[in-house]
């Protein structure tokens, strides 16, 4: 059964189920969900902790072993088993699936997983996992979604503030769920209870937004030519190499080229995307860059991307951030006729 991880609190009232899957890339989201199960565990009686990590050389034996295993202190075990790589191997999914067919009933156990793609949530050992337990997904929060995200947080400590200022907000974190805890955390402590002014918030908050290159394909797939330009100005002041910002660019507009020419044989769209290697977040970006782009398009953005890595090879003269700008630019802004 899936779970959303602003919904686990409410559940974990209820009383404690003896699986729990925690999968996705958002680190503080995962790390606050594992929070809670610990501590409903531990005010359930719960009493013994054991942590186990699949790394190169675990044995998968150690699961089952651990938990039908209990200390002399304790009749109730919590056992958390990491698997950080997202990969259990052959040994460990069939170690996985078995492990769901003898769920010990004074034991809890939660499972953390990386973001999984498609073919790992469709895989056997997974689909055991999500039929015997409680899935909850810790996906990134997107950046239009977090404006909501952010008046929630600021909820729980009895503050709340205008729609122009979570925005604000939203903007200056730049998707980042940590940097935003931090804020937020930081506007408790500094201000009391009640509505926060754009201004208080203005003079609070540092600049902690941690640019990414990959959100800044992500805004020129989507269309946001401000967001795109703004990332790309961070990332230059961050030092970031301009060879790495081309490559994130030129892979994204190369799998998008691919999807619309697949599309264009009679494909559909969900075939083109995974033919084309494109999952999770990128997909919803891809998705919308296809209503925009027609492959003509895409080409002409290859080959403006070709030009911009002769710059950087110094085989064509050119400002590169400047080269980078327009191309980014010039994407975000097309319009299929």
């Amino acid at each position: 059964m899936k779970l959303s991880s602003e919904d686990l609190p409410r559940h974990l009232a209820s009383g404690l189920k003896q699986l729990y899957v925690i999968y996705g890339d958002a680190l503080l989201l995962s790390i606050e969900a594992a929070d809670a199960i610990r501590a409903a565990a531990r005010a359930a009686g719960y009493g013994e902790r054991e942590v186990l990590t699949s790394e190169p050389g675990f044995k998968w034996a150690e699961l089952s072993n651990s938990a039908q295993s209990m200390s002399l202190f304790s009749s109730r075990k919590l056992v958390e088993l990491r698997i950080p790589s997202g990969k259990p191997g052959v040994e460990g999914a069939q170690a996985l699936q078995d492990y769901c067919g003898q769920l010990n009933a004074d034991t809890v156990t939660v499972i953390t997983l990386p973001r999984l793609d498609k073919a790992a949530q469709d895989s056997k050992w997974f689909t055991a996992l999500a039929a015997q337990g409680m899935v909850i997904a810790t996906d990134e929060v997107a950046l239009d979604a977090l404006p909501v995200w952010i008046a929630a947080r600021l909820k729980r400590q009895e503050q709340s503030a205008d729609p122009d200022t979570l925005l604000f907000l939203a903007e200056r974190v730049e998707g980042n769920l940590l940097a935003a805890y931090q804020e937020i955390q930081k506007l408790a402590l500094l201000f009391p209870a009640g509505h926060l002014s754009f201004e208080q918030v203005k003079d609070a908050v540092m600049d902690v937004a941690r640019y990414d290159i990959f959100k800044l394909s992500e805004a020129m797939l989507t269309g946001d030519a401000v967001r795109f330009a703004r990332i790309l100005d961070g990332l230059r002041a961050e030092g970031e190499a301009t060879v790495l910002i081309l490559w994130a660019l030129a892979e994204d507009i190369r799998a998008l080229g691919k999807v619309l020419r697949a599309m264009q044989r009679g494909g559909n769209i969900a075939s083109a995307l995974r033919d084309a290697r494109v999952w999770g977040v990128r997909q919803k970006s891809v998705e919308r860059a296809v209503r925009r782009f027609n492959p003509s398009m895409a080409e002409r953005a290859l080959r403006q991307a070709a030009n911009v890595d002769k710059v950087i090879k110094g085989l064509r003269q050119g400002e590169v951030w400047d080269e980078l700008l327009q191309l980014g630019i010039r994407c975000a802004r097309a319009k299929a006729a």
